[in-house]
C-alpha cells in the first residue's frame, strides 16, 4: 500500500512537468478575417482602383493583404504573450534536471521497460547531470518502475520461446543491456540442459527438411551450425542433429566431430 502511495505521488509530480519539459507546441497566431480592414466595399474598391493605378496588385501597404501579413508575423501578447518564446528569451530559469531527467525516463519507459543502465545511457546523450540522474533512477527503482532482474526474467522467456535461444546467447544479450552479472544468471538459470535440449531438437525438426537433398557431412554442418548461432553448447548440437538425421535413416557412425 505504501509503494503505491509513493509512486502516485511521484507520477502525480511529474504530470504536471512533461509538457513543461519538453516544451509545450506554440499555437499559431490567426488572423481574424474580420479585422482585414475597417473601411466598406466602396473604400475598398475604391483604394483598389488607386492600387492598380499605382503599380499594380497587391502592392499598396494599406490593403487587407498587407495588414493580414504583418499581423501573422507579429506574436500576439495578449493572453500570456507569445508561446513559443524560448525560456532564455523571456529571462526564465533553466529547467530543473532532475524534472527533465524524470520526463524523460517516464517517456522511455512508455510501453516497453527499460534496463537502469539503458536509461542512464539515454540521461547521459541528453546532457542531465550525473547526480540528478542518479536521484532519478534510485527513485525509479524504489517504486519499482526500474527492476532489472524481472527485466531479464521476462527478457529470456520470450526471447527462448520466441527465438530459441540457448542461455549463452541470452546471457550474452542480457549484458548488451547493462544487466548485472548476478541477475543474469539467476535469469538463464530458469533453463536447465533438458529444456535446451527439447528446443534444440525442436529447431532441428522444423529445419531438416530444407536440408534434405544434400549430403550428410553438409546437413550436419548446416543444421549444427543454427544451433551454435543460437548459443547451443557444440556437443548438444552434434548430439541433436545425429539423432534427428538417424531417424531420417542416415548412417551417422562414421561421422566425425570435424564436420562441425
Amino acid at each position: 500500500m505504501t509503494r503505491r502511495t509513493d509512486w502516485a505521488e511521484y507520477a502525480g509530480g511529474s504530470a504536471g512537468t512533461g509538457d513543461d519539459a519538453y516544451g509545450a507546441a506554440a499555437a499559431p497566431y490567426e488572423a481574424d478575417p474580420s479585422a482585414a480592414g475597417s473601411r466598406d466595399d466602396g473604400e475598398a474598391r475604391h483604394g483598389d482602383g488607386e492600387a492598380r493605378r499605382g503599380g499594380g496588385r497587391g502592392r499598396g501597404t494599406g490593403g487587407a493583404r498587407g495588414r493580414r501579413r504583418r499581423e501573422r508575423a507579429e506574436p500576439s501578447t495578449e493572453d500570456g504573450g507569445a508561446t513559443s518564446s524560448s525560456r532564455a528569451e523571456k529571462g526564465e530559469p533553466p529547467r530543473d534536471p532532475v524534472e527533465q531527467a524524470r520526463a524523460i525516463c517516464l517517456r522511455l519507459l512508455t510501453g516497453t521497460p527499460r534496463t537502469r543502465s539503458q536509461l542512464a545511457d539515454a540521461l547521459r546523450k541528453r546532457e542531465i547531470p550525473d547526480e540528478a540522474a542518479e536521484e532519478v533512477l534510485s527513485r525509479f527503482e524504489e517504486v519499482g518502475l526500474i527492476n532489472d532482474g524481472a527485466f531479464a526474467e521476462a527478457w529470456v522467456e520470450s526471447r527462448h520461446h520466441g527465438r530459441g535461444l540457448a542461455r549463452r546467447a541470452l546471457a550474452r544479450e542480457l549484458r548488451t543491456k547493462g544487466v548485472d552479472a548476478t541477475l543474469i544468471d539467476a535469469a538463464v538459470s530458469q533453463l536447465d540442459s533438458e529444456q535446451e535440449e527439447e528446443t534444440a531438437r525442436e529447431l532441428v525438426d522444423r529445419k531438416l527438411r530444407a536440408t534434405r537433398g544434400l549430403d550428410r557431412d553438409k546437413r550436419l554442418r548446416r543444421l549444427a551450425g543454427m544451433l551454435a548461432r543460437k548459443g547451443y553448447p557444440e556437443g548438444m548440437a552434434l548430439r541433436v542433429v545425429r539423432r534427428a538425421l538417424e531417424e531420417e535413416g542416415e548412417d551417422t557412425e562414421y561421422l566425425g566431430d570435424e564436420a562441425f
